[in-house]
C-alpha cells in the first residue's frame, strides 16, 4: 500500500519535475559549459577555452566596479528597505492611541497601505521611465525645481557620477518598501494584541515593545525578505539600463553585473565571456544567501 501510494505522487511529480529540469536545470547546465568556451552567442563554432574567460575576468577593471556597486546595492537595499517596512508597517498596526478596545492603529492605515503598495502595479521600466524623468540634469526638472525653489540649488543627479548611483538605489528603494511593508504588516496583523497591550500595561514604551517583543516575532519574515532584497540587489540591471545613460552611468558609475552579462553577450558577440559572468553571479547569490541565512539564524519565538 505504501509503495503505490509513492508511485501515485511520483506520477504526479513526474511532468513538473521534468518540465523544471528542462527549463530551469538544463540552462543552467549550458551557462557552466558555455562560460569555458569562446562561443559568440550566434555562431554555431566555438571552442573549448577552459578557465581562459574566469581568467580574464579577474583582470576585467570595468566588472571589478560592477561588483563592487552591487555590493553597495547589496548593503544598502536590504538595511534601508526593511528598516522603512518595518517602522510603516509598525505604525500603522500599534501606532495609534492606546484605549480600552485595545492597541489601535494609525487612523486610515487601510489608505497608506494602499498608497505604499502603488509601485508595485508599475512596471520596472515605467518606475524607471517615472523618476529619471523627475531627477533629469536640467534646471526645469520637477527634483530641481523643487530643490531651486527652496534654495539648495540644483545637481545632475544620474548625471554626476559620485550620486547616480545612490539615486539608483533610491528608487529601488522607494519601488520595494511597500510590498515589504504589506508583508511585514500581515505577519504583525497575526500577533495577537494581547501581547502589546500587555506590554503597555507593563509601562513599555513604543520604542521597547517593537525591540523586545515586534521584532523577534516577525524575524523568520525579516530573514526571508532580507535574503530576497539581496538577490534583488544583485540584478538591479532594468533600472541601470533604463534609467542611466550608456546605459551605465558616466564613468561606468551605475554599472552592475547584470547589465555586464547582457552587454556581452548581446551587444559584443562575446556569449561565452557573459556566461562566465554568469557564473560567478550565481554563485555569488548562492554564497550570500547562505551566508545571510546563516548569520541571520536564530531560535524560533513561538506565540
Amino acid at each position: 500500500m505504501r509503495h503505490g501510494s509513492y508511485r501515485f505522487v511520483a506520477s504526479f511529480l513526474a511532468i513538473p519535475l521534468a518540465l523544471y529540469a528542462i527549463f530551469v536545470i538544463s540552462p543552467f547546465v549550458q551557462a557552466f559549459y558555455y562560460s569555458l568556451t569562446d562561443w559568440t552567442g550566434i555562431s554555431p563554432d566555438f571552442k573549448f577555452v577552459g578557465f581562459d574567460n574566469f581568467r580574464t575576468l579577474a583582470n576585467d577593471s570595468v566588472f571589478r566596479q560592477a561588483l563592487g556597486h552591487n555590493l553597495i546595492l547589496l548593503i544598502g537595499l536590504p538595511l534601508i528597505t526593511i528598516f522603512l517596512a518595518l517602522v510603516f508597517a509598525y505604525l500603522l498596526n500599534v501606532g495609534g492611541r492606546a484605549n480600552a478596545a485595545g492597541v489601535q492603529g494609525v487612523r486610515g492605515n487601510g489608505f497608506y497601505k494602499l498608497a505604499f503598495f502603488l509601485p508595485q502595479v508599475l512596471s520596472i521600466p515605467v518606475i524607471a521611465v517615472i523618476w529619471a524623468t523627475v531627477m533629469t540634469s536640467t534646471d526645469n526638472g520637477l527634483l530641481n525645481s523643487v530643490t531651486k525653489a527652496i534654495g539648495l540649488g540644483t545637481s545632475e543627479y544620474l548625471a554626476d557620477p559620485d550620486i547616480a548611483l545612490y539615486c539608483v538605489m533610491w528608487v529601488m528603494i522607494w519601488g520595494s518598501v511597500g510590498f515589504y511593508l504589506v508583508l511585514f504588516n500581515a505577519a504583525m496583523s497575526g500577533i495577537p494584541k494581547d501581547i502589546f497591550e500587555a506590554a503597555i500595561i507593563d509601562g513599555a514604551g513604543r520604542l521597547a515593545t517593537f525591540f523586545r517583543i515586534t521584532l523577534p516575532l516577525l524575524w523568520d519574515t525579516i530573514q526571508t525578505s532580507w535574503v530576497y532584497l539581496a538577490i534583488l540587489a544583485l540584478d538591479a540591471y532594468a533600472l541601470v539600463a533604463v534609467m542611466t545613460a550608456g546605459p551605465g552611468g558616466p564613468d561606468n558609475s551605475t554599472t552592475v553585473m547584470g547589465l555586464q552579462i547582457a552587454d556581452y553577450g548581446f551587444q559584443y558577440g562575446r556569449a561565452g565571456y557573459a556566461s562566465a559572468m554568469g557564473v560567478v553571479l550565481f554563485f555569488l547569490t548562492l554564497i550570500i544567501a547562505a551566508v545571510m541565512l546563516r548569520a541571520t539564524r536564530r531560535e524560533r519565538i513561538e506565540y
